[in-house]
């Protein structure tokens, strides 16, 4: 190929055997075998073990040079014995005799190992993250990340989309997280937001006349960092299209991770065609609006049944005559399961904050009975209402939980999960998709006490626009959905509001007054005065995408250089103090901290 190597490290076979090659790449491991030194050569695409013999003048040279050097190897392919064949690695079945080597780069003492898929700290794996991203499965994981931008941008151009970029510095928005501000030198005391999604301008390219469009969209927000979500930016397939229904940009979205998944894993596919679960009834169901549905566990209403004389719990009775509201969630046969298991269930319900977790199993020997701390309290008619509401069979265990609804749903929600995995009843190799519809509109703000946008404030409402109610906004629901996958969301998205007029009414509501939305969104309220389409879209997360792909649990691992969990580029050092003289140009003047 050149100088520096005819083949890679991941290409010799059996059929280059006897011919001269040259090598490129890091030395991974070394194994000194007295007479023989094996050297295992590294680089982009594989691995090929080398072999020096002691009386090779090079030998001891060899022997000195530390792991991570990159080195040139000239050497002759031969046959390796049957009994050391590798089958792991494509070169297994060959090795390179040396003939010679150079070194062109040196390195120093390693602050972790590359060739182990050992634990290490956070601070020493972002620090040296060039380090880290030698290491085979976080190197293997930026690979897959490629291929799957590829092969989306592939899918998407294939379903008549057509690819363009929208700005990064723009005007702030209240979009739901913090913006990061970009100071204008040539506009003094004004300042740019970076977008924490086109959302305005994929909406205005609708306005514009453009049919289906997408990108791999960089996300800019100024947020606290999870497992699935990295603090300051994230890449997402943003997409939208005019003239469509909610139904419409289901289709497309279900075709594309279809195949996708598919092309990108083994796992199996729960439903092609993806349940549609309105939010209120995964609340319900699953005490969550990001259920995963590989989990069979079902949450049920119990309140009404709280308010039967034949019930005697009269804790809860008191909870629910002040409002509150009683479910369970039912485990299936768990009868023989030992009392520690129950006690744990409940111990870990009060670490959570809760009172804990009320529980009774379902018996019938002469007649149906309930065995447990509460079973006293039910009588066998209330039993077999309970039963005939939850689903559940003798043998089975409610687990029961009373208090306010939000609180309710969450411990409920969690506990779901909690004891799936206590039980093992999550299938590691399936993918199950769902889409959550019919968002509220409005939510009421818990500590002020306010009415606002629930999710994203463009959205349309349902129901006939000629005659919508708008005098109880907390019943209004949206053409809002999110796409789920395996208790992970992967992405909302909505029909959008293309109607200023009925977009100046919805803002109100929520606190806005016209001139606010003119002020905050001109561009996007003028351009939908001059003749817009009805359109929607969605933007799944591309890191999301790929690590449920990679099967990781950090969006970190499947992430080229993330920022630590305060935001900060240890490698790099960002963020970084500016002088005087770059504080002086965009006329900021920075306070001292008390």
């Amino acid at each position: 190929m050149n100088k520096y190597r005819t083949h890679t490290c991941g290409d010799l076979n059996l059929k280059h055997k006897g011919s001269e090659i040259v090598l490129s790449g890091w030395i991974n491991k070394k194994r000194d075998h007295g007479n023989l030194l094996f050297v295992d050569l590294r680089d982009n695409y594989g691995l090929t073990q080398c072999v020096i013999d002691k009386s090779n003048s090079i030998f001891k040279n060899l022997e000195k040079i530390p792991l991570e050097t990159v080195i040139k190897v000239v050497g002759n392919v031969v046959e390796r014995t049957k009994e050391t064949i590798n089958k792991n690695i494509n070169t297994g079945e060959i090795e390179v005799s040396i003939k010679k080597i150079e070194i062109l780069g040196t390195t120093k003492e390693l602050p972790m190992p590359v060739f182990s898929d050992q634990e290490y700290a956070e601070e020493i794996r972002l620090k040296y993250r060039f380090l880290d991203l030698r290491r085979k499965k976080i190197h293997q994981n930026i690979i897959l990340r490629s291929k799957v931008i590829s092969f989306i941008r592939s899918e998407m151009q294939n379903l008549g989309f057509l690819e363009f970029q929208t700005p990064i510095l723009t005007s702030s928005s209240p979009e739901g997280a913090r913006d990061f501000l970009v100071p204008s030198r040539l506009n003094p005391g004004k300042f740019y937001a970076l977008p924490q999604a086109p959302q305005q301008f994929k909406q205005l390219i609708m306005v514009s006349g453009f049919d289906k469009y997408f990108q791999i969209a960089p996300c800019f927000r100024d947020e606290d960092a999870r497992a699935d979500r990295s603090p300051g930016e994230f890449y997402q397939l943003d997409l939208e299209m005019s003239f469509v229904e909610q139904e419409d940009v289901f289709n497309i979205v279900e075709k594309l991770f279809v195949k996708l998944f598919k092309n990108f894993s083994k796992k199996k596919i729960l439903n092609e065609s993806f349940p549609r679960i309105t939010y209120s009834d995964s609340m319900l169901k699953y005490g969550t609006d990001k259920p995963d549905l590989r989990n069979p566990l079902q949450i049920s209403d119990l309140t009404e049944i709280f308010k039967r004389e034949d019930v005697k719990f009269e804790i809860f009775k008191k909870l629910v005559k002040s409002g509150c509201i009683v479910r369970c969630l039912v485990t299936k046969n768990t009868k023989e399961k030992p009392r520690s298991f129950f006690d744990g269930i409940d111990n870990w319900a009060k670490e959570q904050g809760s009172s804990g977790l009320a529980y009774f199993t379902l018996e019938d020997e002469d007649k149906i009975s309930a065995k447990g701390p509460v079973g006293k309290f039910f009588s066998q008619e209330s039993l077999k209402e309970i039963m005939n509401v939850s689903k559940a069979e003798i043998g089975d265990t409610i687990f029961l939980s009373c208090g306010k609804k939000i609180e309710v749903e969450k411990l409920l929600g969690q506990a779901r999960d909690k004891i799936a995995n206590e039980l093992k009843l999550i299938d590691e190799n399936l993918f199950s998709f769902c889409w959550i519809v019919d968002y509220p509109m409005y939510e009421l703000d818990e500590i002020s006490k306010k009415i606002k946008f629930s999710h994203n404030p463009f959205s349309m409402p349902q129901g006939d626009l000629k005659s919508l109610d708008l005098t109880n906004p907390l019943n209004l629901k949206a053409y809002q959905y999110d796409i789920v996958c395996n208790g992970i969301e992967l992405s909302s998205g909505a029909i959008r509001n293309h109607i200023p007029e009925l977009m100046y009414k919805l803002f109100e509501i929520a606190g806005y007054s016209k001139v606010d939305v003119q002020q905050k969104f001109s561009g996007m309220i003028n351009a939908l005065s001059y003749g817009a389409p009805p359109h929607g879209g969605i933007a799944p997360g591309i890191d999301r995408i790929v690590m449920l792909l990679a099967n990781e649990k950090n969006i970190r691992e499947v992430t080229m250089f993330p920022m630590n969990q305060n935001a900060q580029d240890l490698m790099m050092s960002a963020p970084s103090n500016v002088s005087d003289e770059q504080l002086k140009e965009l006329n900021i003047n920075l306070r001292k901290k008390n």
